[in-house]
């Protein structure tokens, strides 16, 4: 299988930089990191892809049994990083990728050698000692509203993820993104998210870990980014000054400086 084709794989910035996978969220595909990538490409060999099911992948190759686990998306980040020979890439992840690229760390740690995690959440339920930012009934609720009427969803709920009220064009952006994907990949997608949980996946981790969070977001709220902060042993831990869940869009140029500053810290 042409795995570059199959998952809308693009590269560039200098061959001799160091290879950073950049990797979007449910919902979205490669077009939410155009306002990061110019700039992280100036130092770093940039990949961007869509997963299967997203953007302009190969829909053809969408297997419902695959892309019900978090492990699926994993295994695409892998089979991208095999096809393309990386090693030691710095892996960002936005969002429910931010955990896929802890899954694929583990499964291919000669690949992934830094994590930059961007408003992660490893599980989105609240339990006693752990807030998730919903109730089991506010996500069931989500669930059943996206699997009713996921156009209605979308135009509704993008503007509430990506905050910025004085910014209509941003939720607009996202709910168009959200309302190109084919509704039954969304609702699979949907529930692989939201029900997840890998909070024991974190105590995996081995690689310098970046975790980003924004000052006020509905969806990983910054109880969240503490939890991983402290599960992620040696992990840095930046509360950039934006709101929402998106800031490679809303804050672009300080989510890009806390990246390279991250990675600069590391040489």
């Amino acid at each position: 299988m042409d795995i570059l084709r199959r998952n809308n794989v693009r590269v560039f910035g200098p061959e001799s930089g160091r290879a950073m996978v950049l990797a979007h969220g449910f919902g979205c595909d490669q077009n939410m990191w155009r306002l990061v990538a110019p700039g992280l490409a100036r130092h770093f060999r940039v990949v961007l892809f869509d997963y299967v099911g997203c953007g302009r992948s190969d829909l053809a190759a969408w297997r419902e049994e695959r892309y019900a686990t978090l492990d699926g998306y994993a295994q695409d980040v892998v089979d991208v990083c095999e096809e393309l020979d990386l090693r030691d890439a710095v892996f960002v992840g936005h969002s429910v990728s931010a955990m896929v690229g802890v899954l694929a760390a583990a499964g291919a740690p000669d690949r992934i050698g830094s994590l930059v995690m961007v408003c992660p959440s490893p599980s989105y339920i609240d339990e006693e000692g752990y807030r998730g930012g919903f109730t089991a009934a506010d996500i069931h609720e989500l669930l059943e509203s996206l699997e009713a009427n996921y156009l209605g969803w979308s135009a509704a709920m993008a503007p509430v993820i990506m905050g910025n009220p004085d910014r209509p064009e941003l939720g607009e952006e996202l709910a168009n993104s959200f309302c190109a994907t084919d509704p039954e990949i969304a609702r699979v997608f949907a529930r692989t998210t939201f029900l997840s949980d890998t909070r024991q996946d974190l105590k995996t981790v081995t690689v310098p870990t970046l975790v980003l969070e924004c000052e006020q977001d509905v969806i990983a709220p910054r109880e969240v980014g503490a939890y991983v902060h402290a599960a992620v042993p040696g992990s840095r831990l930046v509360t950039l000054a934006a709101t929402g869940h998106c800031p490679q869009l809303s804050a672009p140029e300080a989510t890009t400086g806390a990246i390279t500053t991250f990675l600069e810290d590391l040489a």
